[in-house]
C-alpha cells in the first residue's frame, strides 16, 4: 500500500518559517520526482516546485522561488518543503506528491499525501 504522509504544518505569524514534511512508504522513493503543492480555499490547486530522484534539481513557481526551499532525504524516504518570510496569502492547505516525470502538471503525479495546513497570521 503506498501511502505519503504529510506532518509539520500549522500557525504561524507573517515573516515567520515552518518546515513541512513528507515521507513515502510502499514504493521506491528514489524512483520518484517529489513535487508540492498548495490549495487556499476557492483557488485551484498551485504548483510550488519539485525535486529530482536524486535531489541535485529543484525548480520552484515564480510566486515561492527565493522562499521556499525543496530537500529530501532518500535514506528516509522523506521530501521537506521549507518556507521562510511567510505571507498570509501563503496560507492554504499543502501537499506533497510523487511523480515519475519532472513535470508541474497535478495529473502527472501519481501520488498524493492527504495535505496539511498552514495558517500565516497578519
Amino acid at each position: 500500500q503506498v501511502q505519503l504522509v504529510e506532518s509539520g504544518g500549522g500557525l504561524v505569524q507573517a515573516g515567520g518559517s515552518l518546515r513541512v514534511s513528507c515521507t513515502l512508504s510502499g514504493r521506491t522513493f528514489t524512483s520518484y520526482v517529489m513535487g508540492w503543492f498548495r490549495q487556499a480555499p476557492g483557488k485551484e490547486r498551485e504548483f510550488l516546485g519539485r525535486i529530482s530522484t536524486s535531489g541535485g534539481t529543484t525548480y520552484y513557481a515564480d510566486s515561492v522561488k527565493g522562499r521556499f526551499t525543496i530537500s529530501r532525504d532518500n535514506p528516509k524516504n522523506t521530501v521537506y518543503l521549507q518556507m521562510n518570510s511567510l505571507r498570509p496569502e501563503d496560507t492554504a492547505n499543502y501537499y506533497c506528491a510523487a511523480s515519475r516525470f519532472s513535470t508541474i502538471v497535478a495529473s502527472q503525479y501519481l501520488y498524493w499525501g492527504q495535505g496539511t495546513q498552514v495558517t500565516v497570521s497578519s
